[in-house]
């Protein structure tokens, strides 16, 4: 008789970290491409680098919002500069 070992499906507490500071890095993202680029996404950026950091090699999410949150960053830095609005 063989069996198979259980495997775990719950998520680390690391994982579900990361996902809340990658959502938060999403959030800070799309709001820096409309206010200040400046002044938040360097944050953005910051988080969500960290939420890479914790969360395990297969997780998405964080490495999503790295992504978006450049994108966002050179994205509002254009429309900041093109519209003549302040940037920090």
């Amino acid at each position: 008789m063989s069996s198979t070992p259980l495997e775990d499906d719950r998520a680390r507490p690391a994982d579900i970290a990361a996902g809340y500071l990658a959502a938060i890095s999403l959030t800070a993202s799309v709001i820096a491409t409309i206010y200040r680029p400046v002044r938040l996404a360097p944050f953005a950026i910051l988080v969500a680098l960290i939420a890479a950091g914790l969360g395990s090699r297969g997780s998405k999410l964080p490495a999503i919002a790295v992504a978006v949150g450049t994108l966002c960053w050179l994205v509002g830095m254009a429309i900041a500069v093109l519209m003549s609005r302040p940037l920090y």
